[in-house]
């Protein structure tokens, strides 16, 4: 296991196995490697989707999600032009069981708004976070951001108000969605032109920070807002960068959040860093690579990596993988895939273990970039092995229930 603040090794992962082998190679991991013991998996051969939708109130695109892995309930704004040109956007609560919506939180006034909300997600202890955008004649003039917490109170208790300026925006995928451990990490991308984003730590239900870090590397992390991903263990950041050329290597920065300091090293794949997760107690990175349909595997002590490409894809771009989250519980990372390599159409979500091995593969999804103003994201409730993902239908007013 992973601890804070010493010096540990981890043990080398273990080659990839071909599919056809797999369980036999799982039964020989398990008896020679004491660090496969602690996360056997079962695949579950009804995974896939259950059926169950969630549709937005009042029939507009779904500007972000979340679940609580510790309770009942989900999170999910959206925003409606309406007839006139105005919108109508709202906060809303739906029950995970059901997809049932429970309560609408905040409505703006349809009649002259231009406002929208954003989910920003679920943190710490089933604490949600959205952001409220008010537009001016053209432009959004001010950004807020306001609490549910709980989120089963069903209502705003509070304001959460990063130490930014005006010139910085966290975008919707800026903040780390860290469950069931007090801090997130925060990146506020740049828009003033100059291209220099802040990294910062932050109980969100105490509305308090940590040191906020200047990253100045413009050229790996500030054209394109990175993905963000938070190691509980050791208060560090890692986004996922590079110059996104094609055949061009990713970059990541390590942020450390005590310190106030940051260093890079160079990833494997090819491309943006599309999607990004991390294991805390094993010190171990997944990423998905825009230009390769590749998913990539690092040892964050060492900060060396290798790559497993997504069945069927032939390193095609087409098929790259997007978002990655983690299940700390069963040990795995759910992989999404817009555009199937492993059925005839549609979309597909992979779950491997943290060695690199394929475990499932769950197709029946419709979760394509197209469309959507936030990117496609997996919301899990690991001890259910269950969760949320976008669509299917095309409009983007939908979720979609799934178990692995």
């Amino acid at each position: 296991m992973r601890h804070a603040g010493n010096n540990f090794v981890i043990p080398r992962f273990r080659a990839r196995v071909s599919c056809a082998l797999f369980f036999l190679a799982l039964l020989v991991a398990c008896t020679a490697t004491g660090w496969g013991q602690a996360d056997e998996f079962q695949p579950n051969f009804s995974a896939g989707p259950t059926g169950i939708l969630v549709h937005s109130r009042f029939g507009g695109q779904i500007f972000g999600f979340d679940i609580d892995q510790n309770g009942t309930e989900g999170l999910l704004t959206e925003a409606k032009t309406l007839a006139n040109g105005n919108v109508l956007a709202a906060v809303e609560t739906f029950d995970q069981a059901t997809g049932n919506i429970l309560n609408v939180v905040e409505l703006t006034q349809p009649t002259h708004s231009q406002d929208d909300f954003i989910t920003m997600g679920i943190v710490g202890n089933s604490v949600g976070l959205f952001e409220h955008e008010h537009v001016g004649t053209l432009f959004v003039n001010s950004r807020t951001f306001s609490v549910l917490n709980p989120l089963s109170s069903n209502r705003i208790t509070g304001s959460w108000m990063p130490p930014i300026g005006a010139q910085h925006i966290i975008m919707p995928g800026g903040v780390s969605r860290s469950q069931g451990v007090p801090n997130v990490a925060v990146f506020a991308y740049d828009n003033s032109g100059q291209f220099i984003p802040y990294v910062f730590s932050s109980n969100v239900a105490n509305n308090t920070f940590g040191p906020v870090v200047r990253i100045t590397d413009s050229n790996n992390f500030g054209s394109v807002p990175p993905p963000v991903a938070y190691d509980s263990v050791t208060n560090q950041a890692l986004l996922g960068g590079g110059p996104g050329c094609f055949g061009c290597r990713p970059v990541f920065a390590v942020v450390d959040l005590t310190a106030g300091t940051f260093t890079e090293f160079v990833g494997t794949g090819f491309g943006f860093v599309n999607g990004l997760a991390i294991d805390a107690a094993d010190g171990i990175a997944c990423s998905t690579t825009e230009d390769d349909a590749n998913v990539e595997f690092y040892d964050l002590s060492s900060r060396t990596g290798f790559t497993v490409v997504l069945p069927g894809s032939s390193q095609q771009q087409f098929y790259s993988g997007a978002d990655v989250e983690f299940d700390p519980i069963h040990k795995l990372f759910l992989i999404a895939q817009p555009n199937s390599s492993s059925a005839p159409s549609g979309s597909t979500i992979y779950v491997y273990d943290i060695h690199g091995n394929l475990q499932e593969t769950i197709n029946g999804f419709n979760f394509s970039n197209s469309f959507n103003v936030v990117a496609t994201y997996i919301a899990l409730h690991p001890s259910l092995r269950s969760g949320y993902v976008d669509g299917p239908d095309q409009g983007v007013n939908e979720l979609q229930a799934f178990t692995y």
